[in-house]
């Protein structure tokens, strides 16, 4: 029997997951929803083949939402200690990258741009092999304007940030499950744990 492995995307308003056999695709879904990452998300992985067990996991670690990136990781390690698979990590920005260079007629720089959220992006350069330039930063649209080192930008915020830095191309895409293949098996081994990128919203009451 094929091995399988269980792709797990939530961090951000795009819900996808994707089941492949032996690096082959099998079955996937993807709606870009807003809210309602918990309620989505088990049923999607439930009306794949299998029901979508599998041997490994894979999980989106973020940068992203803070309610997505938490839904996504404790679905995948729950899902793994039920099946007792094996689970890891991957980088939202990562992927994106990797699917703005697949669009691409030949692999270039490309910028990665995402909404974090209170008028912030999280942003991060990536070389036409896919390495990144330097760790991903959250930044204000104003001053990421002076992060971008390439001439593509991709991402949640790709047009805005198009548009105030003169870019020529443009991809507005976010990460979906269905092309994990795309991005390096090294890129792939990231240990299942959050990268929020920035502080949630609600914040514990501290006691006087």
């Amino acid at each position: 029997m094929a091995e399988r492995l269980l792709v797990i995307d939530t961090a951000t308003i795009a819900c996808s997951v994707a089941l492949f056999g032996d690096g082959a695709l099998i079955g996937s879904e993807y709606a870009e929803i807003g809210r309602g990452h918990a309620e989505k998300l088990i049923p999607a992985i439930a009306r794949l083949p299998g029901h979508g067990k599998a041997a490994r996991i894979l999980v989106n670690c973020g940068p992203g939402s803070f309610t997505g990136v938490r839904i996504g990781i404790s679905a995948a390690r729950a899902l793994a200690l039920a099946w007792n698979a094996d689970v890891q990590g991957y980088d939202c920005l990562t992927l994106v990258a990797a699917q703005a260079r697949e669009q691409m007629d030949a692999p270039l720089p490309v910028c990665v741009a995402m909404l974090a959220g209170h008028g912030e992006y999280f942003l991060q350069n990536f070389t036409a092999t896919g390495d990144p330039m330097a760790p991903f930063v959250t930044i204000a649209p104003e001053q990421a304007t002076r992060k971008v080192r390439a001439d593509i930008i991709a991402g949640s915020a790709a047009a805005e940030l198009a548009a105030a830095t003169g870019a020529d191309t443009h991809f507005s895409i976010l990460p979906n499950a269905a092309q994990i293949s795309l991005v390096t098996s090294v890129m792939k081994k990231m240990p299942p744990t959050p990268i929020y990128g920035r502080k949630p919203d609600a914040q514990p009451a501290k006691t006087v």
